[in-house]
């Protein structure tokens, strides 16, 4: 008895198959590549995060430190930002303008007037801010992608989410003006990612 011979389409099912398998499985070796930090091995999937050392005279206090990725870290303008930043959330925390003013961007100076500004800091404080990635922008800008959390009164919260503790993570873009990094205003468009505490 002869065994009849099999049909071309189930012939070519196997082989098919294989291929896509295989180029299914290359496409995503070389995605994982392409899109691992360049400081970070390739069996590592943490996001390492680093305190920075803070001592007294003029520097931020410890509620006020921002931590910084690897990522960030390695990054050419990371302690300038870091100091932008913590002087950021030391102002906001003691609720010192002049001191907000000196590492906002004209623009956002011009968009809050002190009373106004003072208003939305209240009974705000500021803490764990954590830099996770710095990338070039337009020209000589940056934008850096910044977590931290607030706290404060759920009525001094934004009208859009009312809660006492909020965790934010946004980019913050930043320019250079008068040769110096300032944080620029925030862009325009639907809240940032945010959380309850």
């Amino acid at each position: 008895m002869t065994t009849p011979a099999p049909s071309s389409r189930q012939r070519w099912l196997v082989p098919v198959v294989v291929v896509v398998l295989s180029v299914t499985v290359g496409a995503g070796l070389l995605a994982r590549e392409l899109y691992r930090r360049p400081d970070q091995p390739a069996d590592d999937t943490s996001a390492a995060i680093a305190t920075p050392a803070t001592s007294g005279s003029g520097e931020p206090a410890a509620a006020d430190a921002v931590r910084m990725t690897d990522d960030a870290r390695a990054h050419p303008q990371a302690d300038a930002v870091r100091r932008v930043i913590e002087t950021y959330f030391s102002a906001i925390n003691n609720k010192q303008y002049q001191q907000w003013t000196s590492v906002v961007s004209a623009q956002r100076v011009a968009e809050q007037s002190l009373t106004t500004w003072k208003n939305g800091v209240r009974t705000t404080k500021d803490r764990d801010a954590v830099v996770y990635r710095i990338e070039r922008g337009s020209g000589s800008s940056l934008r850096v992608l910044v977590g931290f959390t607030s706290v404060q009164n759920p009525e001094d919260a934004p009208p859009f989410f009312q809660e006492p503790c909020i965790k934010w993570r946004l980019v913050l873009p930043m320019v250079v003006e008068q040769g110096a990094l300032k944080i620029d205003s925030i862009d325009k468009g639907p809240p940032p990612e945010h959380e309850k505490c």
